[in-house]
């Protein structure tokens, strides 16, 4: 169904894919956590964190080889810091640091900028980073195996220039215990945590007008969910990537079956660009349906990305019409599962989820 509709895009799962990037068609193998790709021009890479603590408090971590809307530059290490606190306070840190402080293996998780350290081996992983008066220690425990939508290779464009944009979550859910300092106040908290891995050979932008993105623990359910809409180059072709998982193990991931939609859609008064209050994901295998809803409540970050650029990037960067947009949600996420029609199980609980928005906002259809 929504394998490569018009050729623009297509997400690499033939038996020669996995033979030509030395990867399994399932079983995910240690070095896919460790450095994919060079730091050259073009290239870019990052390991992400997030966990919703028992407390209330959301805690995000990236590590990055390079600002992720501009990886058209050498090496430029970044880490960031997200923290939110249920009492409304907001913590967002960056840290720009020089190349020679970035080290990373290729053979397994383990990257290092500076004293920061993000290591790990698919199941067990230990994420420490200071930045100015905040700091994180945190341990994380995967309690799914690590999944990739396929082979993980999204591939844009048409055979032989092939752009790529590559995904692996190494730790789809897991026990996150943390360890966080706010000045002078040490605080531990643990909860429900969350580890991907992406890295790409093009700058984002060009290839994907928007995504949904979230992930999410119900019950004995874990989701992770997304809806990609590629640029006008790649004729606006969408990609679902879905994984549904019970007790630790994976019983749904084949997107074929998955169909997105979309409710009480709104113009966001920060960043000018459509959002959805309800993201919706439904899943039909066979006589079974599993509804997996994501209803905003709070949106906790907004970044109009030329914000962050120096003012003649910015004059540039508004010149040739790119004004990308991030947004962060947190609110209630409900799955439901249906047999021959009738409601079985039904679940509830918070997530965490984003709306990546690159591309001016289109107009309605």
């Amino acid at each position: 169904m929504h394998s490569s509709k018009n050729g623009h895009l297509r997400l690499a799962g033939r038996p020669a894919d996995y033979e030509k990037l030395g990867i399994a068609p399932v079983a995910v193998g240690q070095f896919e956590d460790g450095q994919r790709i060079g730091t050259e021009k073009g290239r870019y890479e990052w390991w992400y964190f997030d966990a919703h603590l028992d407390n209330g408090v959301t805690v995000v971590v990236v590590f990055y080889t390079k600002p992720n809307v501009s990886p058209n530059g050498p090496l430029a290490p970044r880490i960031t810091i997200n923290i939110t606190l249920p009492d409304g306070r907001s913590f967002v840190k960056f840290l720009d640091t020089k190349p020679e402080l970035f080290d990373a293996s290729k053979s397994s998780c383990d990257v290092r900028i500076g004293t920061n350290r993000f290591v790990g081996d698919r199941h067990r992983y230990h994420i420490t980073a200071t930045i100015e008066e905040i700091s994180v220690d945190i341990e994380l425990t995967g309690d799914v195996p690590a999944w990739r939508p396929k082979s993980g290779h999204l591939y844009f464009g048409t055979v032989g220039q092939e752009k790529l944009f590559a995904w692996l979550s190494s730790v789809p859910h897991g026990l996150a215990n943390v360890r966080y300092s706010i000045g002078k106040e040490e605080y531990r908290a643990s909860g429900s945590g969350y580890h991907d891995h992406n890295w790409g050979d093009v700058p984002m932008q060009t290839l994907m007008h928007n995504w949904y993105w979230a992930r999410a623990s119900v019950g004995p359910y874990t989701v992770i969910a997304s809806y990609i809409t590629a640029t006008a180059a790649y004729g606006y072709e969408t990609q679902i990537v879905y994984m549904l998982a019970k007790d630790g193990k994976i019983i749904v991931d084949d997107d074929a079956k998955v169909s997105f939609e979309m409710d009480r859609i709104a113009t966001d008064g920060k960043t000018g660009k459509p959002v959805a209050d309800v993201t919706r994901y439904t899943c039909r295998d066979a006589d079974t349906r599993y509804v997996v809803s994501f209803a905003r409540e709070e949106t906790i970050l907004q970044a109009i990305f030329t914000d962050r650029m120096p003012l003649l990037k910015r004059i540039v960067a508004r010149l040739i019409g790119f004004d990308g947009a991030y947004h962060r949600f947190t609110g209630k996420v409900t799955i439901e599962k249906f047999e021959g029609g009738v409601s079985v199980e039904h679940f509830d609980d918070r997530a965490i989820w984003e709306l990546m928005y690159f591309g001016k906002a289109r107009p309605s259809t």
